[in-house]
């Protein structure tokens, strides 16, 4: 059935205003004032926003890590992502070095098919840069549309590559039109204060904090900065959490090089203190980087306002406190890192960021979509309101004040990291290509909705 939207505030990157939206067939086929169309389903958005669905461009979900595996599946993650205003997720694909690509991406096929209930798509992980993985990446990028890649500069001996491998990467991914991710912090010096750490008895959940400073995140940042210059190539920045990483970011665009960066709501409102709490309650705030000391909570938000961050992920990677992050009690180390975050982003920064006066509507509906849209190949399909894109699509009422609760989220993890923050602004009715994924604040989603999204090549220079 045609549905029309009626008397709803549009909301873009770019603009604000009045008008009826109708979906057909999963798109948007009109947008106009007053229209009036014969057996279309009417839905009243008045004194309600009509946004771009959310995309989330960093997720875990059904991830191994540690000994064990992150509470949220495909499913509940992305009822979780839905709720809160996410129509859109790309989740990472671990691959393991000596394997070929393609048993990891069957792997994460298999672990979302049939479960997700909004759409989705693919980072892919590069471990190492050989003659088997070149040969693998053109049908990656041609037959499955992972356009983007990870590389780890840190969990040594785990995750960790090395410098060649993310050179490599850069230089691949400039000759095939990928964008190449870094999870930026030194692994090597972090591997070297966590055993002094250690030796010294220094075994609570501070300690996660304490030996990975933003020292290690800076350099790691400015070293991939000055590979990418180097290689003529283009970097997205995951995670970004500290004054030292946003200068070092920032200096390279200011010479000219293809780099973006993440930053996530957790670094906008949590700082470091967190993992302090005491009766090991601090091993809830635990995920690298670290959370950091509160003044750089106003650094973030600023390169965000400026433009030196672009966009906002949830680094969705959560564990329950009990039986999971619990293996750590004794060891830092061993904490799982991760936290719940994909329910409450959209939020979050509208609360914090629009409402408070430190970015504008528009910014926030680049930064919470269309920035990641055209980053990653999804542009115009998704991150926009505009005839002939997907009817993804989030009415959201902008006044109604809640306490975000593990009683009421709607994740399968047993705590929230954001447990008793007041936020203005709430996802009321959230369409997926033109179905409703939730509608009045309740679920009415389907498990399988969800589509496995191909995305389109990184075109450099395309993006300001």
């Amino acid at each position: 059935m045609k549905k029309l939207i009626k008397n709803g505030i549009i909301v873009t990157a770019t603009d604000t205003y009045q008008a009826d939206v109708l979906i057909e067939q999963g798109k948007i086929s009109t947008i106009g004032l007053d229209l009036s169309v014969e057996g279309a389903e009417i839905i009243d958005a008045q004194g309600h926003y009509l946004f771009p669905g959310g995309i989330d461009p960093h997720t875990h979900l059904d991830m191994p890590f540690g000994g064990t595996v992150t509470r949220d599946d495909f499913r509940t993650g992305t009822i979780a992502a839905a709720f809160g205003g996410t129509t859109t997720i790309i989740d990472f694909c671990l691959t393991k070095k000596g394997e070929p690509l393609r048993n990891s991406i069957d792997e994460w096929h298999a672990k979302s098919k049939g479960k997700a209930v909004i759409d989705y798509g693919f980072h892919l992980m590069i471990a190492e840069m050989n003659e088997e993985v070149l040969a693998e990446l053109p049908s990656v990028m041609d037959q499955e549309g992972i356009t983007s890649f990870k590389v780890f500069m840190a969990y040594k001996n785990v995750f960790q590559a090395d410098d060649a491998t993310l050179f490599r990467t850069l230089v691949t991914a400039k000759e095939l039109g990928g964008l190449v991710m870094v999870h930026a912090e030194n692994g090597d010096v972090i591997e070297y204060l966590t055993e002094k750490a250690l030796a010294e008895g220094h075994t609570e959940p501070i300690y996660h904090a304490l030996t990975r400073p933003p020292e290690v995140e800076g350099e790691a940042t400015g070293r991939a900065a000055q590979l990418t210059g180097l290689a003529d190539s283009q970097l997205y920045v995951v995670h970004v959490s500290c004054a030292e990483a946003v200068q070092r970011i920032a200096e390279a665009r200011n010479k000219g090089f293809e780099i973006w960066g993440e930053t996530c709501p957790q670094y906008l409102v949590l700082d470091q203190s967190a993992l302090e709490k005491p009766d090991f309650e601090g091993a809830k705030y635990v995920w690298s980087p670290p959370l950091r000391e509160k003044w750089n909570q106003d650094i973030l938000w600023n390169a965000l306002k400026s433009g030196q961050l672009q966009t906002i992920g949830s680094d969705q990677c959560s564990f329950d406190f009990k039986g999971q992050k619990e293996l750590g009690r004794h060891n830092f180390t061993k904490i799982p890192n991760g936290g719940p975050m994909i329910e409450d982003r959209v939020s979050i920064l509208f609360s914090e960021g629009v409402k408070k006066g430190r970015i504008s509507l528009n910014q926030f509906v680049d930064m919470i979509s269309t920035r990641s849209a055209k980053l990653f190949g999804l542009f115009p399909q998704k991150g926009t309101i505009a005839v002939g894109s997907d009817a993804d699509l989030v009415i959201f009422d902008p006044n109604v004040q809640r306490t975000l609760s593990a009683e009421t989220h709607h994740m399968a993890v047993d705590y929230n990291v954001f447990e008793g923050l007041q936020v203005t602004g709430e996802p009321v009715s959230v369409l997926s290509r033109g179905e409703f994924v939730i509608q009045n604040r309740q679920f009415v989603g389907e498990s399988g909705h969800g589509q496995y999204l191909k995305r389109k090549k990184y075109e450099k220079g395309l993006i300001l």
